[in-house]
């Protein structure tokens, strides 16, 4: 039987490691849609959109940790 210190541990980095990887990834993804709907005020849509793609990353984390902690 694993220890619960340890699931919890592991919940908490699936959390917080999918969370840093989407900063990451929205810091550069906005930077770039701001900048081309500066040009074109059309691309705000599609820059909504590429803006919220990396946060399926978080929800698959936080869903590790949800597996995780029923199993606890």
């Amino acid at each position: 039987m694993v220890d619960n210190g340890l699931i919890a541990l592991s919940a908490g980095l699936a959390v917080g490691i999918t969370g840093l990887a989407t900063a990451l990834a929205q810091r550069d993804i906005a930077s770039a849609a701001i900048g081309a709907m500066t040009e074109n005020e059309n691309l705000f849509g599609k820059g909504l959109i590429l803006t919220v793609i990396p946060e399926t990353i978080v929800i698959f984390g936080l869903v590790v940790a949800i597996l995780l902690w029923l199993n606890m």
